[in-house]
């Protein structure tokens, strides 16, 4: 099969996984065939155990030719463990603890789990102290050596190693930010490295900042840049971007003034320059909202957020220079979206209603970007992160 007669969903997989074809041989036009499309992904889900009925992370299965989401197994005893992340390997997985206290100091945790090969299931290897109350985000770097980890609550971000066999070793970094918008004091709600691993970008909600850092992926380190990060309008509250593929433009959804902020974004220099804001909201709304989650479709085409309170998802198409058109908002079928998740092939948007403790899977139209519930709804206490890993 030649690459120009790979169906739309084998591209985007590919694309998704970063796993596309090469050629076999000097002057061979034949192209290996594509691998197998996957049949279905496993999703960990992440929860709040702290008065609620949750025993902690949820596995589940997603069927990608029905949408049919099936829970299959629980890690119980892991406390709220309200984000995750994956290693390139799909080796080990890693959840914050959101916690503010954690040995009797004013910090939250990480915790490191196996993942079983052949079931899926964690097994717990050890746990750190994040360096600040309310650890909210993590993410893997690519070559698997560090944890990067953001508090909400202590408002700075640390770095964690990760050991031999996948356990965590103590902070090698924690940088401290300081300031405040119209919230009191330093709020970093995400860690995101770019594409090139060279910088971390860290939305803070109560700096109104858009926190920019120098990784080093040798020793861990976060150095601030120069500029050291970029404003949002006072009173945004800067929550979650997300990197559109070709890695040219970042996306920003502001949690208190319910907009998103286009901005293009130059690698080399880890800048970035604002384009265009818009509403994450119907203009006849008048009740409370609050945004939480953003994503990029595979293809680039579209972009997503969350609106906790409208409980909905908006839909915007991603133009060539950045800019974005509107599209839809679909409801959630639930109350209080936080995290949702697009699969690798493009084809289903799940998202986690966090109060009415359920889980919805929307068909996603790759010509559109609109999306269609299906499926029943799969309820799993107050689920607030959803991570999809391929089988």
């Amino acid at each position: 099969m030649s690459q120009r007669n790979l169906t739309r969903r084998h591209f985007l997989y590919l694309a998704g996984l970063g796993t596309a074809g090469t050629l076999i041989a000097c002057g061979d036009e034949k192209t290996p065939e594509p691998p197998p499309l996957p049949k279905e992904v496993w999703v960990y889900v992440g929860t709040y155990t702290t008065g609620q009925q949750s025993q902690g992370i949820y596995l589940c299965r997603l069927d990608l030719e029905t949408g049919a989401l099936q829970q299959v197994g629980v890690t119980p005893g892991v406390t709220d463990p309200s984000y995750l992340a994956v290693d390139s390997q799909r080796r080990h997985l890693y959840a914050v603890n959101e916690l503010t206290t954690f040995e009797g100091k004013p910090s939250g945790a990480v915790s490191a789990f196996t993942i079983d090969p052949d079931t899926h299931a964690l097994t717990f290897l050890n746990q750190q102290a994040s360096q600040g109350g309310a650890p909210c985000h993590l993410e893997v770097d690519a070559e698997d050596g560090f944890v990067l980890v953001a508090n909400y609550v202590g408002g700075n971000v640390a770095v964690l190693p990760i050991q031999e066999g996948g356990r965590l070793g103590p902070a090698v970094d924690v940088d401290q930010h300081e300031g405040a918008g119209p919230e009191t004091s330093p709020h970093a709600h995400q860690i995101r490295l770019d594409a090139g691993q060279k910088h971390a970008l860290v939305p803070d909600l109560g700096t109104d900042k858009i926190m920019v850092y120098r990784f080093d992926a040798g020793q861990g380190t976060l150095t601030p840049h120069a500029p050291a990060s970029v404003s949002t309008a006072p009173g945004a509250g800067p929550r979650h971007l997300a990197f559109h593929p070709n890695g040219r433009f970042v996306f920003n959804i502001n949690e208190l003034n319910s907009t998103l902020t286009a901005f293009a974004y130059d690698g080399e220099r880890g800048t970035l320059t604002p384009l265009q804001t818009v509403s994450t909201l119907p203009a006849d709304f008048t009740g409370a909202s609050y945004c939480a989650d953003i994503h990029v479709s595979p293809d680039g085409k579209f972009l997503y957020g969350s609106n906790r309170g409208h409980n909905s998802i908006v839909v915007y198409a991603i133009g060539a220079a950045g800019e974005l058109t509107y599209v839809e908002h679909v409801s959630t079928q639930g109350n209080w979206p936080r995290n949702f998740a697009i699969d690798a092939t493009g084809s289903f948007l799940l998202v986690a209603n966090q109060r009415s403790h359920s889980i919805v899977t929307f068909r996603r139209d790759a010509q559109t970007g609109k999306l269609t519930p299906v499926g029943a709804p799969l309820e799993v206490p107050a689920p607030v992160c959803l991570l999809l890993v391929p089988a």
